[in-house]
């Protein structure tokens, strides 16, 4: 037996009325189900990585004047702002000991350290590590010199011809303007404190080139880029100032990072970014770069047994 209704029969009506509500309803919770599931992911996704939308705060060792230096950091700010999508705060410590106070102590993220900070921060604090290293234009390689450069108007052509005269290294954190060419002057048998007349620590590369030049030392240590671009520019004149002794080839400037702070992944974008990087952003310290390029810790190692040998000599100004 077939019951039928008719389509204008009030219970039909009702049956309609009340089943579009319940379809309404079930709409709704579904949709503010979802936006409440995808809020709750979102933020998820964010507590789980707090790092990702966080500035990097990054320290870079004083290598020049102020100025200079603020405006070559600006294009890899920028650069790294668009590539890694978050706010990049560089800062310029004070001196070669305030970048490694900065980094261990957790006031930065990053930071642009020399071979011998690097391994100061390293000793200090296990989680810094290097992840990249800037490729010198001229050489090819990651790698740079340390030299001595003198006044030749000083009747200096060796460094035994150091002895008497007054000396400046650029700080005793400097790779370059300290650790390695100490270790050229004790194996020549020359002790600063006690055969030079004068010692003095500039405190950045460039202070150590305007020193020479306007007299107050006779010879200084420095970076072997920054002798020629002196060079070139016309601070230095060529037939004056001489370079007497060059070191063996020091492992580049490392990019080093505070690892407990960020993932794995975060890393290796960084690292990629840095890689990626264009010449002209990449030349913050005011040498010729050709990029960079991926280093490890153990890559140090013949700086870190420097550093063993000499940490015990201290050398006072005079």
């Amino acid at each position: 037996m077939k019951f039928a209704m008719r389509q204008n029969h009030p219970f039909v009506r009702y049956s309609l009325v009340f089943s579009l509500l319940f379809y309404v309803n079930i709409l709704a919770v579904s949709c503010t189900s979802t936006a409440s599931r995808e809020t709750s992911q979102a933020k998820k996704t964010s507590s789980s990585n707090p790092a990702i939308s966080k500035p990097l705060r990054v320290a870079v060792l004083p290598a020049q004047s102020a100025k200079h230096q603020q405006e070559k950091l600006q294009p890899l700010a920028k650069y790294l702002e668009q590539t890694l999508k978050r706010p990049i705060n560089f800062r310029i410590a004070k001196n070669y000991t305030d970048a490694v106070d900065l980094i261990v102590q957790e006031e930065v993220d990053m930071a642009y350290l020399g071979a011998f900070t690097y391994i100061q921060a390293n000793k200090r604090n296990p989680h810094i590590q290097p992840i990249a290293a800037p490729i010198d234009q001229d050489s090819g390689r990651p790698w740079y010199t340390s030299t001595i450069v003198a006044d030749s108007t000083k009747n200096i052509k060796s460094l035994q011809d150091l002895k008497g005269k007054r000396f400046a290294f650029v700080s005793p954190s400097s790779t370059s303007g300290f650790l390695i060419p100490m270790d050229g002057l004790q194996t020549a048998g020359i002790e600063p404190t006690k055969d030079f007349t004068k010692v003095h620590y500039s405190d950045s590369h460039d202070k150590a080139v305007q020193d020479l030049v306007a007299g107050v030392v006779d010879a200084i240590a420095n970076d072997k880029a920054v002798f020629l671009r002196n060079q070139k520019s016309g601070t230095f004149s060529t037939s004056r100032y001489k370079i007497i002794w060059e070191s063996k080839p020091i492992p580049a400037t490392p990019v080093v990072i505070n690892t407990k702070k960020f993932s794995p992944e975060v890393i290796k974008q960084i690292q990629q970014a840095l890689i990626d990087a264009p010449v002209g952003v990449a030349n913050i310290h005011g040498t010729k770069t050709a990029g960079y390029t991926l280093v490890k810790d153990a890559n140090f190692e013949e700086t870190r047994q420097i550093y063993n040998r000499l940490k015990s000599t201290k050398v006072a100004e005079k």
